[in-house]
């Protein structure tokens, strides 16, 4: 079932071409592929403060400068008032705290959180050890895509990057679906060269998560 924040990106429908699309690859491969859609990496609570004091500040000043009353006993007490009801504002539009965090930690944010999900959802436990994961931050549009041992023991990194770069735009440009299931069908040609379908093969891992 999808959540309500990915509603604001993917339609039931084209949450179901995505799962279809991961049924279709992984009978043609014994690799798992797991597309994982979050609706952030991070709360980036100091990033938020910081947005909240900054545009607080801004508004208490422009009113006391409207009033023609800049002394620090009007402008302070109106800031803090200020804080809070922003604050709110800054929660309920959570791109303003991106605007407030270096690209660098952003980045840093979302790797971090691929990783954790990789082990937490026990992608590292699949049987040849060629589980993939295709993770996907929606706030900050930006994309990881992390093998297992097995897979990165034949399959170079660079390939992966390459696939998560491209991945990356489509969802800036609005095509998340389309790139998602385009993601995966090239994901599984390149699984395919290393691990072809087994006639054993069974499904060990979910075809889509979402947080």
């Amino acid at each position: 079932m999808s959540t309500d924040k990915t509603h604001h990106y993917l339609s039931s429908d084209q949450l179901a071409a995505v799962q279809a699309a991961v049924r279709t690859t992984e009978s043609q491969t014994s690799g798992e592929i797991v597309p994982m859609l979050v609706s952030e990496s991070n709360d980036y609570r100091e990033a938020a403060s910081q947005a909240a004091s900054l545009i607080s500040v801004t508004i208490a000043l422009a009113i006391s400068i409207a009033i023609q009353d800049t002394s620090i006993w009007f402008f302070l007490p109106m800031a803090f008032i200020l804080y809070f009801p922003v604050s709110a504002g800054v929660r309920r539009w959570p791109l303003l705290k991106l605007a407030f965090t270096p690209a660098v930690v952003v980045n840093e944010a979302v790797r971090l959180r691929a990783i954790r999900a990789f082990y937490e959802r026990g992608l590292h436990r699949t049987r040849e050890e060629n589980g993939i994961l295709i993770f996907i931050s929606l706030l900050e549009r930006k994309v990881w895509i992390l093998g297992d041992r097995g897979i990165n023991a034949v399959i170079p990194s660079e390939r992966w990057n390459s696939l998560a770069s491209a991945l990356s735009r489509g969802i800036r440009d609005g095509r998340m679906a389309e790139s998602m299931v385009t993601t995966i069908t090239e994901a599984g040609t390149i699984l395919r060269e290393h691990f072809p379908h087994r006639t054993d093969d069974t499904n060990e891992l979910p075809d889509l998560l979402e947080e």
